[in-house]
């Protein structure tokens, strides 16, 4: 019976192919022209979405025709990859996703930060997952960005199953022909338009960069252009050459005496009275003017506008110049990754100084606890070490008076002078275009801006007002210690406020302002400096040299040669190579600067005691932070803050006899520092977990308890 009834079951029908849609037979048919005008509203789509304006987006192609039809023509040629395949539509629709995600990301980045979306953010990604909640990243953006990428993967999936295919019209070698003609010329037609000033090789400011040349420009810079080219004439001759002639031989400062070296980074700091346009209503940095008016000081060209902070923080540090990277590269998430490099940290810390840094930001940001071990310093105190509570008006920032006692920890954890590198952030960005501060201590009129720009500078320039009360108070704290030091402050950058040259005194929005502080008499003598010189120049007032690069900076200056001639960059250049890519000939034999072990903060996290109350335990201790974790037996467990002395845990993550240690977290769960072991036990557990009883312990262990906490 069942053989008959399969015998007399009649087959259903194969359903024929699917034929291609009529849009979709044409778009294939005269691919080559349609992908032209496809081209062209991808690449303003993508600037639309960039630059956050159809108004912008059309300034754009108008008045950097050359750059818009370049990246078109980059979009164009992508899209020639459809040649290769059958699934024509399928192989466009995925290109097409690319090219919008692409435009997406940066869009989405561009309102949380000034910097456009490069490649060497790829690499912060793991940073990015972790910063959920955040003025960088919020879970509803991971939750959304999640589902959209999800629901586009299966429309696609399905498009490969169910779409129709095309057979070619022309033999494959053609279409590749094609194909690979595109590509070669886009490195020559790059260069051309190079040489002839529609497009440029450096960035100075990326987000200016992006908006003149082209999202689609930029990012592939960020991809392609990496690194140092070699230089010519590269040789174990020719940098020792170099070194002979800039050798500023032996130091003559007493090395019994070395006054502590202080420098601080202000975070997007500007002299807002260098500006016709803004009248306050007091002067809001009355220290700072009295500091230029009695000690060194001067402007300082910086590497970039706007943003890039770890940039004019790599000149500062190490004494070699950006502008021999690609655009927009950040050496520290770069080279630094896997080379070490000489730096100020290196030359002080051979004469006996301690060296640290304090910052109140994430220790993975930029890079950063991997950059400064790749510098050679010996300690980093970031914002997973400290207890930081309180925070700028817009609440995204913590405020700068934590790293006033940081900064003291520092110097106080050694016995000899130090060299303490400062980074705040109390005047970042973004800046809000609606009033904030409802009383301010300095009221601003920006002649001639918006409304919301005016309350942008006028946010902006209060944060300047308690800046300038944090350097009086810091400059205080550093007099205090009864030690001779000297402090030297620069600003890294302008401020995100779309400044241009004719609005300010200088002319110039690669220039900043640095000040100095000294407790022991040092000579005035103004002057303006690179950020790669700075350091140096006030190494030599001090008598102090020695490295490759700080004695060539230190010889130059002394000659009067300008920091921007060919006579300055080309041997820069070169020792930078030999430094950073080539064979280290600067060095006779080993390595004498190699990267340190790097020991994250100063102060040690201890637990001292841990009892149960309720379904919570209570973890009593010190130098507890926000970023503390509890690890139970070596697994992170769910960690509430209560203060700096005090974390809690629920009781269900603990048992008798467990193992309790706190961890300083970072982004990408890196553990920056751990706490001593703490075997839990309480003899009244099992009732004290009951969620029927009444908190467990005797008299004298809650007056512990209660002592610990206070």
């Amino acid at each position: 019976m069942k053989l008959n009834f399969l015998k007399n079951r009649k087959e259903k029908p194969k359903k024929p192919p699917k034929e291609p849609s009529k849009l979709s037979i044409f778009l294939n048919k005269h691919a080559l022209l349609t992908h032209i005008p496809l081209s062209l509203a991808m690449c303003f789509a993508m600037e639309w979405m960039s630059q956050h304006s159809f108004m912008e987006a059309m300034n754009f192609v108008v008045n950097h025709t050359g750059a818009y039809l370049y990246n078109s023509f980059l979009i164009f040629s992508v899209y020639n990859l459809v040649f290769l395949t059958k699934r024509k539509t399928f192989l466009r629709m995925v290109i097409s996703a690319v090219f919008v995600m692409l435009g997406i990301v940066n869009c989405v980045i561009l309102f949380n930060r000034v910097t456009p979306f490069g490649f060497t953010d790829l690499s912060m990604i793991g940073d990015l997952l972790t910063m959920q909640n955040t003025n960088y990243f919020t879970a509803d953006q991971a939750a959304m960005s999640v589902a959209a990428i999800g629901i586009y993967a299966l429309l696609m999936v399905r498009l490969f199953i169910k779409g129709a295919q095309q057979e070619p019209k022309y033999p494959f070698w053609l279409r590749l022909a094609l194909v690979v003609f595109c590509f070669a010329t886009i490195p020559f037609s790059t260069r051309f338009l190079q040489n002839n000033g529609v497009l440029t090789s450096y960035f100075g400011n990326l987000a200016q960069g992006y908006k003149n040349y082209g999202y689609l420009y930029g990012f592939a810079t960020s991809i392609l252009d990496r690194g140092m080219s070699k230089p010519k004439d590269y040789s174990d001759e020719t940098v020792k050459s170099i070194l002979k002639k800039t050798d500023m031989g032996e130091n003559t400062i007493d090395e019994e005496n070395l006054p502590n070296i202080v420098v601080v980074l202000l975070e997007s700091y500007y002299d807002v009275s260098e500006t016709d346009f803004i009248e306050t209503s007091e002067d809001p940095m009355p220290f700072f003017h009295y500091l230029e008016e009695n000690y060194s000081t001067g402007h300082c060209t910086v590497p970039v506008v706007g943003a890039g902070t770890c940039n004019s923080e790599f000149e500062v540090l190490t004494g070699m110049s950006c502008q021999f990277f690609g655009p927009g590269e950040y050496p520290q998430k770069t080279v630094l990754k896997q080379t070490n490099v000489e730096s100020v940290a290196d030359i002080l810390g051979e004469i006996g100084y301690g060296t640290h840094v304090v910052h109140n930001n994430g220790g993975n940001f930029y890079s950063r606890a991997n950059a400064f071990s790749m510098m050679g310093f010996d300690t980093f105190t970031c914002k997973e070490m400290l207890d930081i509570t309180d925070y700028t008006p817009l609440g995204s920032w913590p405020l700068d008076d934590i790293l006033i006692p940081a900064t003291m920890d520092a110097m106080n954890s050694t016995e000899s002078s130090d060299f303490v590198y400062t980074i705040t952030v109390g005047t970042h960005g973004d800046y809000p275009t609606y009033q904030v501060i409802e009383d301010p201590a300095i009221e601003v009129n920006a002649k001639g801006k918006t409304e919301e720009q005016n309350w942008q500078w006028e946010y902006y320039i209060n944060m300047l007002h308690n800046m300038d009360t944090w350097m009086k108070n810091y400059v205080e704290a550093l007099n205090s210690t009864g030690e001779d030091t000297l402090l030297i402050m620069f600003g890294d950058h302008l401020p995100t406020m779309g400044l241009t040259e004719e609005e300010i005194a200088t002319g110039d929005l690669y220039q900043t302002k640095y000040v100095t502080w000294n407790n022991f008499g040092m000579e005035k003598e103004d002057m303006d400096l690179t950020t790669y010189q700075l350091v140096s120049e006030y190494l030599d007032r001090l008598g102090i040299h020695g490295g490759t690069m700080v004695d060539y900076n230190q010889y130059q200056t002394n000659a009067g040669v300008d920091a921007s001639s060919d006579e300055y960059l080309e041997d820069l250049e070169m020792l930078q190579y030999d430094l950073l890519y080539g064979e280290r000939y600067a060095y006779d034999q080993g390595d004498p600067y190699p990267s340190s072990d790097l020991i994250m903060g100063i102060n040690d996290v201890v637990i001292d005691a841990a009892y149960l109350y309720g379904d919570k335990l209570h973890i009593y201790g010190d130098n507890f932070t926000k970023w503390s974790k509890v690890y139970v037996n070596g697994e992170k467990v769910t960690t509430s803050y209560e203060s700096g002395q005090v974390l809690t845990i629920s009781a269900d993550s603990i048992e008798n006899g467990d193992t309790i240690c706190v961890c300083q977290v970072g982004s990408s769960s890196t553990i920056f520092r751990s706490s001593n072991d703490y075997m839990f036990y309480d003899p009244n557990y099992e009732e004290a977990t009951d969620e029927s009883a009444e908190p467990q312990g005797t008299e004298e262990t809650e007056e512990t308890a209660e002592e610990a906490q206070l």
